[in-house]
């Protein structure tokens, strides 16, 4: 079955709204979690999930929520912290290695850490069994890829287009994801722009798909109420699974 991943702000617009979302989340068929870490300049992210960060932040987000949202939910879905290096380099790779140890939670995903930097941190991985989340991007050559989905853990994470996340920029995936899987046995999963419309398309030849900005769009809306921007995502995350399955 293919699976699904999704995105959500850790702790927006509170930490008890991110615990409800989540269960609701896993309820409708999300098999992956990812927990976004709060930046003020999220780079690869397109204007939702900037401003969903920046929100964040003004409400006055500790990485202690990120933390304590995790030591509930990770035991139930497998969690992964999404975030940008300054948080991790700021505080010390070791010590959200040793947390995420602590917590359950199963790797990082740190877009604006290159692959080569990436390296050192290899062995701390290793020791703690936690997985560094491969990126790749259509428009990397076939040797580049080789090279960035040895040894992948956890999954890969294939970019559908060069850009930000959101768009609905679109890319014919099929050579990089044969490339990908001639090197890999690791679970491949399509990210960028997927939502109910693009999601049977962008999985084909993957093992899942990675939705954020549109979950994150229904936490934006100031016209719904709590209860109703959870009941619209989890219809969402259905959908989508419903989808990339049929």
């Amino acid at each position: 079955m293919k699976q699904l991943v999704a995105y959500i702000t850790a702790g927006f617009p509170d930490k008890n709204f991110s615990l409800d979302l989540v269960s609701t989340l896993k309820e409708a068929g999300v098999d992956k979690l990812e927990l976004g870490i709060p930046f003020s300049d999220p780079v690869a992210d397109g204007p939702i999930i900037e401003r969903a960060n920046l929100c964040s932040l003004q409400n006055g987000f500790k990485m202690e929520t990120l933390f304590e949202i995790s030591a509930t939910v990770a035991p139930q879905i497998e969690t992964y912290w999404m975030g940008y290096f300054n948080p991790f380099y700021h505080k010390g790779v070791d010590f959200f290695a040793q947390k995420a140890t602590d917590l359950g939670v199963k790797g990082f995903i740190i877009p604006d850490l290159p692959h080569e930097e990436a390296l050192p941190y290899r062995s701390l991985m290793n020791k703690h069994v936690l997985s560094m989340v491969s990126f790749v991007a259509p428009t990397d050559s076939k040797e580049r890829i080789a090279q960035l989905v040895k040894d992948a853990k956890g999954f890969i994470y294939l970019v559908a287009y060069a850009g930000i996340t959101g768009s609905h920029a679109s890319e014919d995936l099929t050579q990089t994801i044969q490339t990908i899987k001639s090197h890999s046995q690791t679970p491949l999963f399509v990210g960028f722009g997927v939502n109910e419309k693009t999601a049977k398309e962008r999985v084909r030849g993957a093992d899942g798909v990675i939705v954020g900005s549109a979950f994150v769009e229904v936490l934006l809306n100031e016209h719904l109420s709590a209860s109703e921007k959870i009941a619209t995502i989890g219809q969402k995350a259905k959908m989508i699974k419903e989808k990339i399955n049929a």
